[in-house]
C-alpha cells in the first residue's frame, strides 16, 4: 500500500514536471506554445497572411507542437524509469 502510495505521489510530482515544460512552433510569423499537459498557452498570428493561410499554418503549428511537446513527455518518462509504471 505504501509503495503505491509512493508511486502515486511520483506520478503527481512528474505530472508537475512536465506540465512546465514548453514547445513553441514558428511558421511563416504564425506561432503557438504548448505545454506538457497538452494545453495552447499562446498563439501568436502574422496579419499579412490570409484567412485561409493563416488557418492551414495554425494547424500545422498546432499539430507539431503537440507532436513533438508528446516525443518529450515520452523521453522524460523512459529516462526517469516511468514508462512501464504500474500500480
Amino acid at each position: 500500500m505504501f509503495d503505491n502510495l509512493k508511486k502515486i505521489q511520483e506520478l503527481k510530482r512528474m505530472q508537475d514536471a512536465l506540465k512546465a515544460e514548453r514547445e513553441t512552433v514558428e511558421k511563416k510569423g504564425v506561432s503557438v506554445t504548448v505545454n506538457g499537459g497538452m494545453e495552447v498557452e499562446r498563439i501568436t498570428l502574422n496579419s499579412a497572411l490570409d484567412q485561409e493561410e493563416t488557418e492551414q499554418v495554425l494547424r500545422q503549428c498546432v499539430n507539431e507542437a503537440n507532436k513533438n511537446i508528446q516525443k518529450r513527455i515520452a523521453k522524460m518518462m523512459m529516462d526517469s524509469g516511468m514508462g512501464g509504471l504500474s500500480l
